[in-house]
């Protein structure tokens, strides 16, 4: 992680004071999130569900950095893990500001193929887990607060195997901008990214080469994403600079869609 390191200590310190949850962040975009979002001032909880080791690996990057952070274990499908990561925060740290819904996993096969437990797992990971959290900040979120929703740009495609997936983020989407309508009069934004294909273990999983460099072609840009450059966009988001935008689903993909 020294080379990311290195690059987010370049970011402002506009969100000094703030405090932000970012869930599923022990590894892929949660992490490099976490670690932009605190470059940039944060006080970071750190969610996980299971990689203990690599949650507190990002904590140990983050105070190497001089931020705050402390990683807490929760399963955000489950509605009281959720409600556990607002009262940690704010046992700690005195409220929450930033929400980064990230936690999400990812199932490819066609319909045919999908099995009942298939469905209602993609679905609680990355469906119910966003709700659980949207609301969560909708209840607690300080004023002026910011909720930034991770998508994707595959909801704009027709892949075959990503079906469900695409359907699950495509909720959160219009969960985004209803959400968006309910507490914009307290000043809090809501908006999601959807990135395109991001150079994650995830995404990595199962695919050849050929199929990577297919995808690579397939960006106006020439190639896939980094974490940071998704942690980038999310932390404009989260910044005072973009507190006129709200309700909107920005794609950061490289031309990808």
């Amino acid at each position: 992680m020294q080379g990311d390191n290195q690059q987010v200590q370049q970011a402002v310190q506009d969100l000094a004071d703030k405090v932000a949850v970012v869930s599923g962040a022990s590894r892929g975009i949660g992490a490099a999130v976490a670690l932009r979002l605190a470059a940039s001032g944060a006080k970071v909880v750190v969610n996980y569900r299971s990689d203990v080791e690599g949650a507190q690996q990002v904590v140990s990057d983050i105070e190497s950095l001089g931020g705050q952070a402390i990683a807490v274990q929760g399963d955000v499908g489950i509605s009281a893990d959720a409600g556990r990561l607002f009262q940690a925060a704010s046992e700690t740290y005195g409220g929450v500001d930033i929400l980064v819904n990230n936690a999400g996993m990812s199932i490819y096969k066609t319909l045919a193929d999908f099995t009942d437990e298939d469905f209602s797992s993609l679905m609680n990971a990355n469906l119910t887990g966003s709700f659980n959290l949207m609301r969560e900040a909708a209840l607690h979120l300080r004023d002026d607060g910011r909720v930034v929703n991770i998508s994707t740009s595959v909801t704009r495609q027709m892949f075959a195997t990503y079906g469900p997936y695409a359907a699950s983020k495509a909720a959160v989407d219009q969960l985004t901008r209803v959400l968006a309508k309910e507490v914009g009069a307290r000043g809090i934004t809501v908006n999601a990214v959807a990135p395109g294909p991001t150079d994650t273990g995830l995404f990595r999983a199962g695919k050849s080469e050929e199929t990577i460099a297919r995808l690579e072609g397939m960006a106006a840009l020439g190639r896939i994403a980094s974490p940071q450059d998704v942690a980038r966009v999310v932390a404009w988001l989260a910044s005072r600079d973009a507190g006129w935008v709200t309700g909107q689903i920005i794609g950061a993909n490289g031309g990808f869609a």
